[in-house]
C-alpha cells in the first residue's frame, strides 16, 4: 500500500511538470517586474502632489498632458538616434574585437582583461569620470587640445547639445562593448575548426568563410547581444544623467531621463512617461525578434 501512495505521489509531481523547479522564478518575476509594471500604470491614472499625496483618479488627463509636453517629439527622436547608434557602432566594434581576441597573440590574456575594466567599473562612475575630462575649467581634454594648438579656447563639451550628444554615444559604446564582446567571442568560439579546415580545402576565400560560414554560426550570439543593447541602450539612465543630467533643459534626455526630469513637477505625468517608454521597448524588441525570426533554424 506505502508503495502505491508513493507512486501515486511521484505521478502527481510528474504530472505539474517543470512548474515546481520555475515556480521560484515565476513568484520572483511577478514581485520584481510586474508589480512594479502594475503600479507604474495605476500611478499614471492618479493625480498625485509633489510630497506623494493622492489627490483622486486623474484619468488620461496625464497622458494627454505629456503628449501636449514642447520637448516630449524631440527627446522621442534623440532616443531613436541614441540607441541607433549606439547599438550599431557597439555591434561593430565588438565583432571585430571579438574576432581580434579569438586569435593566437601575444599579450591577449592582458588585452582581455583590459576590456573587462569598463564592465566592473559602475557606469555611473564612469560616466562622471569622463565628465570630468571633459569639464570646461579644470578637464584633462581641454588643457591638452589648447596646449597642442588644436583649439583656441576650453570648450564646454557638454554644456552643448551638438558636442555633448556625440560624447554621450561614444561613452555608451564605451560601456557597453565588454559584455557584448564577450558574448560573440563565446560565439566565435562554439564554431568547430573542422567547419574551416573544410572550407580551407574547398578554396573558400577569407571573406567567404566569414560570410558563408562564420556570421550564420555567429546568429545566436549575435541576436542576444542585439536584444540586450537595445533594451539596455534604450533604458539608459547613468550615463547621460552622470553626463549631462539631459540638459540643456531636455535637449540631451532620452525617454528615461525625461521621465525622471518630469517627477519633480508631476508625478502621475513621470509614470505615464514610464508606460510610454515600456510600451515602446517591448514592441521594439518583438518587432526585432520578429523581423529576425530570431526562433528558425538557418
Amino acid at each position: 500500500m506505502s508503495l502505491k501512495t508513493g507512486g501515486r505521489g511521484r505521478s502527481g509531481l510528474a504530472r505539474l511538470g517543470p512548474l515546481p523547479w520555475i515556480a521560484p522564478a515565476v513568484v520572483l518575476i511577478l514581485f520584481v517586474v510586474l508589480w512594479p509594471v502594475y503600479e507604474m500604470v495605476h500611478t499614471s491614472f492618479l493625480r498625485i502632489s509633489t510630497s506623494g499625496f493622492v489627490r483622486g483618479s486623474a484619468g488620461f488627463d496625464k497622458y494627454t498632458k505629456l503628449f501636449d509636453e514642447p520637448d516630449f517629439y524631440q527627446v522621442l527622436g534623440w532616443t531613436v538616434v541614441w540607441t541607433t547608434a549606439v547599438v550599431a557602432l557597439t555591434m561593430v566594434l565588438s565583432l571585430a574585437l571579438a574576432q581580434l581576441f579569438n586569435q593566437n597573440f601575444p599579450g591577449r590574456r592582458l588585452t582581455r582583461w583590459a576590456l573587462i575594466a569598463p564592465w566592473a567599473a559602475s557606469v555611473l562612475m564612469t560616466s562622471i569620470g569622463f565628465k570630468w575630462m571633459l569639464d570646461r575649467t579644470a578637464g584633462v581634454l581641454n588643457t591638452v587640445m589648447v596646449d597642442l594648438g588644436l583649439i583656441d579656447a576650453p570648450k564646454d563639451w557638454l554644456g552643448d547639445p551638438s558636442t555633448a550628444k556625440p560624447w554621450m554615444v561614444l561613452i555608451a559604446v564605451f560601456v557597453s562593448l565588454p559584455f557584448t564582446t564577450y558574448t560573440l567571442l563565446a560565439g566565435l568560439q562554439t564554431v568547430p575548426a573542422e567547419v574551416y579546415e573544410a572550407a580551407k580545402v574547398d578554396g573558400t576565400s577569407t571573406w567567404q568563410t566569414y560570410r558563408l560560414i562564420t556570421l550564420p554560426l555567429l546568429r545566436p550570439a549575435l541576436l542576444v547581444g542585439l536584444v540586450i543593447n537595445l533594451i539596455n541602450v534604450f533604458n539608459s539612465f547613468p550615463v547621460i544623467w552622470g553626463t549631462t543630467q539631459g540638459g540643456p533643459d531636455s535637449a540631451t534626455a532620452t525617454t528615461t531621463v525625461f521621465a525622471f526630469q518630469l517627477m519633480n513637477t508631476d508625478i502621475g505625468e513621470s509614470a505615464a512617461m514610464s508606460v510610454v517608454n515600456f510600451g515602446l521597448i517591448v514592441v521594439m524588441v518583438l518587432a526585432f525578434l520578429k523581423v529576425s525570426r530570431w526562433n528558425e533554424e538557418s
